[in-house]
């Protein structure tokens, strides 16, 4: 059976540039043989976290709207891909809605110890793309460490990071040969390469392009 690949885009453009490198992402992984799905955050009503702690009772967030849809899927998948802009050193407002929506899984794992998956613990593994305006690299740092905490509570193992900097219009980074094609790769590699180390694996594109074709 074809493993499974969630990429969600959180950019408020269409087919903006961090959306643009999740495609190529996920047609990296369709080419290894991978059954992908593609879903935007743009337009689906997802609330802040309340911060009611009714989940350290449950396990389940009581906010009604449209997060519990994204929350199966964040479950049933083998692969998981966020793409997001960077927005003052951190990821788009669209991207930590979701992320701090899942306290209900922070719940579950540290204050209920309840498995994840009953059934045992499954090879998840995912990956990040970032991609910013700025001539500097240090905010790439920022999203790093909310996507280890985020992707510990829901049972990921975090594996692969694709940095792009210096790319700010809507599609630019369609000149930007290099990171289209280290995208590509990676979709393939997060399906079928090795199971990952401790750390992430990242793949910096810091030229904005320059010489690309």
């Amino acid at each position: 059976m074809a493993l499974t690949v969630l990429g969600i885009s959180t950019s408020p453009r269409q087919r903006g540039n961090s959306d643009l490198l999740l495609r190529q992402v996920l047609a990296g992984a369709e080419s290894a043989g991978a059954s992908t799905e593609y879903l935007s955050l743009q337009g689906l009503r997802i609330a802040p976290c309340q911060a009611c702690n009714a989940c350290f009772k449950t396990g389940v967030c009581r906010v009604a709207d449209d997060f519990p849809a994204v929350f199966d899927k964040l479950l049933a998948v083998d692969r998981l891909v966020l793409a997001s802009p960077v927005h003052f050193m951190a990821v788009s407002a669209q991207a930590k809605l979701l992320i701090d929506r899942c306290q209900c899984l922070w719940a579950r794992k540290y204050i209920l110890h309840q498995p994840m998956f009953p059934e045992g613990a499954r090879d998840r593994r995912a990956m990040l793309i970032a991609v910013a305006g700025s001539r500097s690299t240090n905010m790439f740092r920022c999203l790093s460490l909310t996507m280890q905490s985020w992707l510990d509570a829901a049972a990921f193992d975090y594996a692969l990071n694709l940095f792009v900097n210096q790319v700010d219009e809507r599609g630019a980074v369609m000149q930007h040969r290099a990171a289209l094609d280290e995208a590509l790769r990676l979709g393939a590699e997060l399906v079928s390469g090795d199971k990952p180390g401790s750390e992430p694996r990242t793949v910096e594109c810091f030229d904005g392009g320059k010489g690309s074709s």
